[in-house]
Order: structure tokens, then C-alpha cells, then sequence
């Protein structure tokens, strides 16, 4: 069946003008990045009278950047690490071995997306303290793991259901134990839900503030959205220096989503068509 041009192009115009639109905060945020205070607020969507890595400099010399970019980095990466490590041993269980009480888990994992977490905030701080992990990035890496099993078993399990039991059936055949099939027959087949799983829990991951603010204390242990808070103050605030901090902890999230962005379409339209 043809496409009507004019619905094509109304389509093509439709899409570029909300490829402008998303776009248009991250073209600003690096603008405002290379002006200085007056600058931003004289011509706040203007370019640069004088580009300047001033406010970069600054910013490197006011905090301690690179430290709570390498603990943001450090409790991301192993907290979605462990989050796809154990949402997929989880999920393969729950989907190919059925069993009387299989439901059941199911539900309870659920359940971890039911109850707000933050309404638990307080036997949570006293759980940390009695272990020995407040002021720790340990404390965090455990609760973005618990906090982002849940999801991932929901999406997980769902991939692993459409996928044909006959691929598994022949790595039996083959002699191929449980975590053989799991490693290498299952998982590249689930690339598309990994990459879902993955770039959603660590935007999560990398943005959260309230769980840093609560557990973390140090300032050298402070990740990027706590760190960044320094900056504000009661009666003003650098706002090209907060510009650039952004743009700086903004880029792995671009990188991963320009190196991910395949998978995770891939991911959020699986079964959509037959």
C-alpha cells in the first residue's frame, strides 16, 4: 500500500521538529557552559559573545569533579552489573522451570515496584549503620541493586518466555548445564532486553540524589548530583560553572545511549509484531 507524500512529509516534519525539541535543553545547558553569569542572563538563549572554558576551570578547581565523577562511575557500573547478573538467573528460573510456588515469586518480585522505597527510609539508615556501611559507596551499589532487580525481572522474565524452548532443548542434547545454556545460548538472543534493562536502570542509577544524600557524608565519597548541590547557594549561584558541571556528567550518558540506543528500541518494541 502507498503512502499519501503529504502524510509522509507531515510525518518527517512532525519528527524533526521533537528531534529539535529534545535536543534544544542539551544544546543550551552546553551554551550557557562556555558564557559567563552576566552572559546568561544578558542572552540566555543566544550564543557566546566569547567562547571560554573558564567555567570548566573553575569548576575543577572549586570541587573535587573527578572524584564524584569516579564514584558515580564506580557505583553505576556495578550496581547495573548486578542488577543484569541477577534479574537474569532470576527471570531465566522464573520462566523455564515451572513449578507450584512459580507464581508467587513472580509477585514478590513485583512487589519490590509496589512499595516505595523511600518510605522505608528510616529502618533502611538504621540497616546501614548497624552493617558498617554508612558512608560507604557500598551502602548505595545495595540498594540500586535491590531497588532495580524487581524491573528487570518484569522485563526479563517477559523476553525469556517468547524465546523457543527447542534452541535450549538442543543444548541439553549437547551436554550444556543450566549456566551453559544461560551464558551462551540464552543471553545473546537477549541482547535487545539487556540493553533495555541496562540503559534504564543506569540513567536511574546515575541521576539519583536522594539515596547519596541520605548515606554518604564525605565529600570526596559524594557522587555527582550531591556533589553538584555545593554550587547553589542562599543568595547566588554560578550558573556557568553548574552548566558546565552538567555537561560534563551528561556525556556517559550520551555515550551509552549512542552505543546503546539500537538495542534498547529493539528492546522496548520486541513483541509488538509478529
Amino acid at each position: 500500500m502507498k503512502t499519501n507524500p503529504a502524510l509522509r512529509a507531515s510525518h518527517y516534519v512532525i519528527a524533526s521538529l521533537f528531534a529539535l525539541l529534545s535536543l534544544y535543553p542539551i544544546v543550551l545547558m552546553l551554551l550557557s557552559s562556555f558564557k559567563t553569569n552576566i552572559d546568561i542572563f544578558k542572552n540566555p538563549i543566544g550564543l557566546p559573545k566569547a567562547w571560554s572554558m573558564a567555567a570548566y576551570k573553575k569548576l575543577l578547581d572549586q570541587l573535587p569533579y573527578f572524584d564524584y565523577f569516579w564514584n558515580s562511575l564506580t557505583v553505576s557500573v556495578i550496581s547495573v552489573a548486578l542488577i543484569l547478573l541477577f534479574g537474569s538467573l532470576a527471570s531465566f528460573y522464573i520462566a523455564r522451570y515451572p513449578f507450584r510456588w512459580n507464581p508467587a515469586l513472580f509477585f514478590f518480585f513485583l512487589l519490590g515496584m509496589m512499595i516505595p522505597v523511600k518510605l522505608g527510609i528510616v529502618p533502611l539508615f538504621m540497616l546501614m549503620k548497624n552493617l558498617g556501611l554508612m558512608n560507604t559507596v557500598t551502602s548505595l551499589i545495595l540498594m540500586y541493586t535491590a531497588i532495580g532487580i524487581p524491573m528487570s525481572v518484569l522485563i526479563l522474565t517477559g523476553f525469556f518466555r517468547t524465546l523457543p524452548k527447542e534452541l535450549e532443548e538442543a543444548g541439553r542434547i549437547d551436554g550444556c548445564s543450566d549456566i551453559r545454556l544461560l551464558l551462551s545460548i540464552v543471553t545473546p538472543l537477549m541482547r535487545p532486553a539487556l540493553g533495555t534493562v541496562m540503559i534504564m536502570n543506569f540513567i536511574t542509577v546515575w541521576n539519583d540524589f536522594f539515596f547519596p544524600l541520605i548515606f554518604i557524608q564525605d565529600e570526596v565519597k559524594k557522587t555527582i548530583p550531591v556533589g553538584m548541590l555545593t554550587l547553589f547557594s542562599e543568595y547566588s549561584t554560578d550558573w556557568s560553572v553548574l552548566f558546565a558541571g552538567l555537561t560534563l556528567s551528561s556525556l556517559p550518558m550520551i555515550v551509552l545511549f549512542a552505543l546503546s540506543s539500537r538495542q534498547f528500541m529493539d528492546g522496548m518494541t520486541a513483541g509488538a509484531v509478529k
